[in-house]
């Protein structure tokens, strides 16, 4: 599996199990009798410490896709203008083109 799709992959996760946690909160308030626009804010406001809570290892891996294309693309960038360098130096009149 390419870097892109384990990103993506993550991504969408990480996004689902957000909403998830969201629309349960809401059935929650729902089934205790808290309906309307006030379940939902207050869904909205719940949902934020507990995804931060029972979500971690999710945000983690997300994360950790993410720095791993980061830093892939740091050594990409690191090894072209090396390689770049190392042109320019072997010119013999020193200009590069």
């Amino acid at each position: 599996m390419s870097s892109a799709a384990r990103r993506l992959g993550a991504m969408w996760t990480y996004t689902l199990l957000r909403i998830a946690l969201f629309l349960l909160l809401v059935g929650v308030l729902w089934l205790v009798g808290i309906r309307g626009l006030l379940a939902w804010m207050i869904a909205a406001v719940l949902s934020v410490p507990l995804s931060y809570v029972l979500l971690a290892r999710p945000r983690e891996a997300f994360a950790q896709t993410l720095e791993q294309g980061v830093s892939s693309r740091r050594e990409t960038k690191a090894a072209r203008d090396a390689k770049l360098e190392e042109a320019g130096e072997s010119d013999p009149d020193g200009s590069s083109s």
